[in-house]
């Protein structure tokens, strides 16, 4: 019999980055990092004007060439997906250029998330998609971040469940719950519990309804 399964997000949902990220900015590079509400290509200044966009993405991928070690785990994200591991397949779906896929996988480890890593670029949905073909569960919950990834997936896998979750207090004040979402909950202690009474209840999402009370947000 197949397993329930779990497909997350990494960074601001397993590990902070944008605080790492952000400290990283200001000592080699001399810019303000402020993601406050999410808008990180516009969140980058140097000597109070914006950094242009064609540097910003470097930068980022700048820092996961050698600053990775910098991250720190969200708290109680290991332990909760120790717990779900107990019942459910689970993997880490990061939007990563795929060279870093190895370096993720041995990080995760390290920190307590000895998991399956997957790379992906541009709306996870696709993603979503073949993994839910690979492993064939009765249910599936989906967690991130960014609401474009929701919404990517609730039009390619509508029936996965999908729970928004921002682990980063100073960008998760700052925006909205994402709309095709299911739930918004930004720490581990709720969203375990959430996670965990999708995957037991054994409903996909389009053959159940979400009662204000479970919404979360």
């Amino acid at each position: 019999m197949s397993r329930p399964l779990l497909i997350t997000d990494c960074d601001e949902v397993l590990l902070h980055m944008v605080r790492h990220f952000g400290a990283w900015l200001h000592e080699a590079h001399a810019i303000r990092f402020a993601p406050e509400g999410g808008a990180f290509a516009d969140a980058l200044s140097r000597d109070g004007e914006p950094v242009p966009e064609a540097e910003v993405w470097p930068l980022l991928d700048g820092f996961f060439r050698t600053e990775m070690d910098r991250q720190t785990l969200v708290p109680g994200a290991a332990d909760a997906l120790r717990r779900i591991g107990g019942i459910a397949d689970i993997v880490v779906l990061t939007n990563l250029q795929d060279w870093c896929e190895e370096g993720r996988t041995a990080q995760l480890a390290r920190l307590g998330i000895p998991h399956r890593v997957r790379c992906n670029q541009g709306g996870k949905g696709p993603a979503v998609a073949r993994l839910l073909a690979e492993y064939r569960p009765d249910v599936a919950v989906f967690v991130d971040d960014l609401a474009v990834h929701h919404r990517s997936v609730a039009e390619h896998a509508p029936e996965v469940w999908r729970l928004h979750l921002i682990a980063e207090p100073t960008v998760a004040r700052g925006v909205d719950p994402a709309p095709a979402a299911h739930a918004r909950i930004d720490d581990w202690a709720d969203a375990g519990e959430w996670v965990m009474a999708r995957l037991t209840q054994g409903r996909p999402a389009l053959d159940a309804r979400v009662s204000a009370g479970e919404s979360g947000a």
